[in-house]
């Protein structure tokens, strides 16, 4: 068995560079494996004058937003494979807890006050601010025992509350330049993103996903019920305590960036378990990088469609990823437990 889980593992990785390597070499302009190559061998500048052009779009634009899309499908597939280990239901996602809606709300209210022009980084501050906060309430809501269903319900009134705001602040705001950002921000995408961007969302991203990861052995034991996981010496709050704070610093520096991609933490769990089995252990780090691989595969897809105007991120995901939620729905998983 753990042989095979090895060679899906290099089959997953495999993948990623294969998609990756793509999406450095198709998209507006075609880039030729070979000068994709030369710039990656010699990025000191020691290339042609014919190969300038190639070396600057593929520098300034396709790899940071590549580097971007492995960062932020990362950290949906493990936000996504934790939660659903967390609360033992397979149609769980990050969202659920309320983060996301709250790391957008941190980042609209950043955008709407005028920050952004000011401060480079308010927006992935305020957008952590926002998932840390929403934290915090959460566990205040569930109280000291914090069951599975008080956190959901708790977490679904954090994140209607975090989506009223966002309603708000739109609704407010006289400024129609800045409601327009506020809009296709929030459809999420990678346009426009740079290595500043990279900088500023790594330090959170890889944080969150080591304090998810570093427990996935204790999540196992959430299968057998808490009691039974207390009864094993499993620190059942500890454990929702560091799962969820790490969802929040993951989330919250991938809404920061890309706004709100949804239904990638929801798709790629369910896609790995039967290939690296059912224990949410298993499951995190294929997940997330299964995760890596959807996003940069959706956003390649963005950049080849003929249209017009460059489709947002977040549409293209919740378009593939609602019909597989149905079809979930309609088979009965999640509705159990997902493990």
């Amino acid at each position: 068995m753990q042989r095979k889980e090895s060679f899906n593992m290099i089959i997953l990785i495999g993948v990623l560079l294969l998609v990756g390597f793509a999406s450095l070499m198709f998209g507006g302009e075609y880039i030729p494996l070979g000068d994709m190559m030369r710039w990656l061998i010699y990025r000191d500048g020691a290339v042609s004058a014919d190969e300038t052009l190639n070396a600057l779009i593929l520098s300034e634009i396709r790899a940071p937003r590549l580097v971007l899309a492995v960062l932020i499908g990362f950290a949906l597939g493990v936000s996504g494979a934790a939660v659903q280990g967390l609360l033992q239901n397979g149609l769980a996602e990050p969202s659920i807890l309320g983060a996301a809606n709250s790391a957008a709300l941190g980042a609209v209210l950043a955008i709407y006050i005028g920050l952004t022009g000011t401060l480079s980084f308010a927006v992935p501050l305020m957008a952590s601010a926002g998932a840390l906060i929403s934290v915090v309430l959460l566990f205040i809501l569930a109280g000291k025992r914090g069951d599975t269903l008080r956190l959901i319900l708790a977490g679904f009134a954090i994140s209607a509350f975090a989506g009223s705001g966002i309603s708000l602040t739109l609704n407010l705001s006289d400024n129609y330049f800045a409601a327009l950002e506020i809009t296709y921000w929030l459809l999420g995408s990678l346009e426009n993103c740079s290595w500043s961007h990279v900088g500023l969302v790594l330090p959170l991203i890889l944080i969150g996903c080591g304090m998810m990861l570093s427990v996935g052995k204790q999540l196992d034991a959430l299968i057998l019920g808490d009691d039974t996981a207390f009864s094993l010496g499993a620190n059942i709050m500890r454990i929702r305590v560091q799962l969820a704070f790490g969802m929040a610093l993951a989330i919250g520096g991938a809404v920061a960036v890309a706004g709100v991609v949804g239904f990638v933490g929801l798709v790629a769990p369910h896609i790995i378990r039967p290939f690296f089995g059912y224990m949410p252990s298993r499951a995190l780090l294929p997940s997330a990088i299964l995760g890596s691989i959807l996003l940069v595969a959706a956003d390649l897809l963005i950049r080849l469609l003929p249209t017009m105007t460059e489709l947002k991120l977040g549409v293209v995901t919740a378009l593939l990823g609602v019909p597989f939620f149905i079809y979930l729905l309609l088979r009965g998983h999640g509705l159990a437990r997902s493990a």
